[in-house]
């Protein structure tokens, strides 16, 4: 953006400028090796993408469920699932999380170049970028979303650069839109994004205007053409994910992270109507746009934050440069050698190297039902079919496929009632019992930490037996007392 305060051109991985980015990817790797690979959708995209290359073709139909085997399904995310499963299956979780880490750290960094590059100055960068690390850290599960994250930043450096009047790496939005469209359906973000700027910004429309047409043509480029299209219309009015998923509901002001964005959202208008450098409607555009996003869905958020890390730095440079003055080299040497040092230091804390020196070192996963399954899978006797926690059936999916179970994770493949019949029994209402019979199932894996009630209903019942039980899961047949 044309900035109306004089701000000399920033050095950018020169001097303190390095240091104080390095200082931010400490924090912002050491998160993402530290998080848990928690069940969720993470193993059942391990088997989407195991399922891809083995048969060299996208999955069609229904095959992890018991209730919907064989019914249509779309899995439009193939690109990550694939990506996942053979990080996997060359280096397990150690290497899955490294790519975590890897993601991560290309996206914050964009983000603070792009700041930097539009007049910020290094400590509000700095501090914008570890602000947006610690309110969106909770948005780093291993999904395919996060596949897009680099993506997007990119783009908006790009869209930054075009805004100063560079438009030569135009030609790669195209690029970064056939990537996106086969990774996650979030491909309409860019969009919206790149439409915006066409219209509001400052920079050559002409040359944009042919990117445009190339994002748009790139979004075919996927196994189903205009069916990507399709996908994003399905889950965006999908009954059962807008009545049950968390992350299609608007954000609430409950937790940590979650004040540090209201907050953040709340004081930007005041810090935009204060700040000598005054936004453009570009950016305005953006900061609205994004705003109602991030407020309608949960899912959003971390779109809206990303953009947060850019303009509130920029807001702050005139006040930064007029109290700590323009930007020096410093001591370069020592400098980056001290960024390179905090960049570096989080390997400690990858899986497999932390069990090293860190004798409690928290574990590569967590309410994962891995001595669960295979105390099942050694007793393929028990009669099934298989009723389980959502998060466990993802887990199930991929390492005892045998065992398909009833529901898991992907909210828009079973129909409102059965999310209902789930619910319920979960929360062991006065009928669970009854709905647990409609189900069919005869063999339970209940989660300790998700389904206390439904834990102590069962203990209490004549019908089902207590088979095997650790701190995570808890396994139930019906009838089937003494089973070794």
């Amino acid at each position: 953006m044309r900035v109306e305060t004089a701000v000399q051109r920033p050095y950018l991985f020169k001097g303190s400028g390095f240091l104080w980015l390095g200082l931010g990817l400490l924090f912002a790797l050491s998160i993402a090796f530290l998080l848990p690979v928690t069940p969720q959708d993470y193993w059942w995209y391990l088997r989407i993408g195991r399922d891809t290359l083995a048969a060299w073709a996208v999955p069609k139909v229904d095959a992890l469920s018991s209730s919907q085997a064989g019914t249509p399904v779309i899995y439009h995310s193939w690109g990550a699932a694939v990506l996942f499963w053979l990080a996997y299956k060359v280096g397990g979780l150690p290497l899955t999380v490294l790519l975590r880490g890897l993601l991560v750290g290309v996206t914050y960094p964009f983000v603070w170049v792009t700041a930097r590059r539009g007049g910020a100055g290094r400590l509000g960068a700095s501090l914008a970028l570890l602000t947006a690390v610690l309110t969106s850290s909770n948005n780093w599960s291993l999904r395919p979303q996060l596949f897009a994250y680099p993506l997007f930043a990119f783009a908006l450096w790009i869209l930054y650069q075009w805004q100063l009047g560079r438009s030569r790496l135009l030609w790669v939005l195209p690029v970064l839109s056939l990537l996106w469209v086969n990774l996650h359906g979030s491909f309409v973000i860019l969009i919206l994004f790149v439409g915006a700027a066409l219209v509001f910004g400052e920079g050559d429309r002409r040359w944009l205007a042919l990117a445009f047409l190339g994002i748009l043509a790139a979004t075919l480029a996927n196994p189903r053409l205009f069916g990507a299209w399709t996908y994003v219309l399905h889950s965006v009015t999908d009954a059962s994910s807008q009545l049950f998923s968390a992350e299609w509901r608007p954000p609430v002001n409950s937790g940590w992270q979650m004040n540090i964005f209201f907050v953040w959202l709340l004081g930007f208008p005041l810090l935009a109507a204060c700040s000598p450098r005054k936004l453009s409607r570009l950016e305005w555009v953006w900061f609205l746009g994004y705003g109602l996003l991030a407020l309608w869905g949960l899912r959003y958020v971390i779109w809206f934050v990303l953009l947060l890390a850019i303009l509130t730095p920029l807001l702050l440079a005139p006040w930064e440069q007029r109290t700590l003055g323009p930007s020096r080299p410093g001591l370069p040497v020592v400098n980056t050698v001290l960024g390179l040092i905090f960049i570096l230091l989080p390997l400690a804390f990858l899986p497999g190297v932390r069990e090293i020196w860190w004798r409690q070192a928290p574990p590569v996963t967590e309410n994962t039902p891995a001595a669960a399954t295979e105390w099942l899978r050694a007793r393929p006797a028990l009669p099934g079919p298989l009723w389980s926690e959502i998060g466990f059936s993802s887990y199930l999916e991929f390492a005892l496929p045998s065992r398909p179970p009833w529901i898991d994770t992907r909210f828009e493949v079973f129909p409102v009632a059965q999310w209902q019949g789930y619910r319920d029994v979960t929360n062991a209402v006065w009928n669970w019992q009854a709905l647990l019979d409609a189900t069919g199932a005869n063999l339970l894996m209940v989660s300790v930490q998700n389904q206390p009630r439904l834990l102590e209903a069962l203990d209490g019942s004549y019908t089902w037996c207590r088979l095997y039980a650790d701190p995570v899961a808890v396994i139930y047949a019906r009838g089937a007392c003494g089973v070794p």
